[in-house]
């Protein structure tokens, strides 16, 4: 099971963003109003874009996920305030 780190930002209408947001707390952790970021495996990351889609109008909303095949390879820099710091969890 090798696991990916993968970053997902979505714009949805205002009736969607909340159950966008529960839904991908299940699998991620949340780092900015409609971010989120965390590791997944593939069959996760599977579900969860099997999930999204079940709840976003895709003529309206969008959903963008980057998907980093090591998290080595991804650097994070954050100006202003950090509202959600994940390198503390264990």
């Amino acid at each position: 099971m090798v696991a990916m780190y993968v970053v997902v930002v979505y714009d949805v209408e205002q009736k969607r963003v909340g159950k966008v947001c529960q839904f991908l707390r299940r699998y991620l952790n949340w780092v900015q109003n409609s971010a989120f970021e965390g590791e997944l495996t593939e069959g996760q990351l599977e579900e969860v874009i099997a999930g999204i889609r079940d709840i976003v109008n895709r003529r309206s909303d969008s959903v963008y996920f980057y998907v980093i095949p090591d998290r080595r390879w991804c650097r994070r820099r954050v100006v202003g305030v950090e509202k959600n710091i994940t390198d503390a969890i264990l």
